[in-house]
Formats: C-alpha cells, structure tokens, sequence
C-alpha cells in the first residue's frame, strides 16, 4: 500500500509539473502572438510611409519638370 501512495505522489508531482510547463508554454505562446501583431502594424505602417514617399517623390518629380519649363523661358543676355 505505501508503494502505491508514494507512486500516486509521484504521478501527482509528475502532473504538477506538466500543469507548470503548460502554463509557461502558453504565456510563451502569448508573448511570441503579441509580438507578431506588433511587427505586423509596424510593417503596415511602414508600408504606408513607403507610399507617401512614393508620393511625395512623384511629386517632386512633377515640380521639377514645371521648375525646368520656367527656366527654360529665360534666356542669358549675351
């Protein structure tokens, strides 16, 4: 009888243990999820800046070309 109550003990010490590895495992898993959404909105936010660069270089480009028709109209006394 003492053989099987300390075998008990020991499957229950055995459980507590996996109970312990479970609960930190899945604060892990948590903490790995919560990362990924912040790198996803990070990546989505950068996404939106490279296209307001994007933008803002097209736009730029526009102007220049505008900027070279102006002065193109003036002409050097010579």
């Amino acid at each position: 009888m003492a053989d099987i109550v300390k075998a008990v003990t020991r499957v229950h010490a055995i459980l507590d243990e996996i109970s312990c590895a479970s609960l930190e495992q899945s604060a892990g898993i948590e903490q790995v999820n919560r990362a990924i959404g912040e790198m996803d909105e990070v990546t989505q936010q950068n996404a939106a800046l490279v296209e307001q660069a994007a933008a803002a270089a097209h736009s730029l480009r526009d102007q220049v070309a505008s900027l070279r028709d102006a002065i193109g109209r003036f002409t050097l006394p010579g």
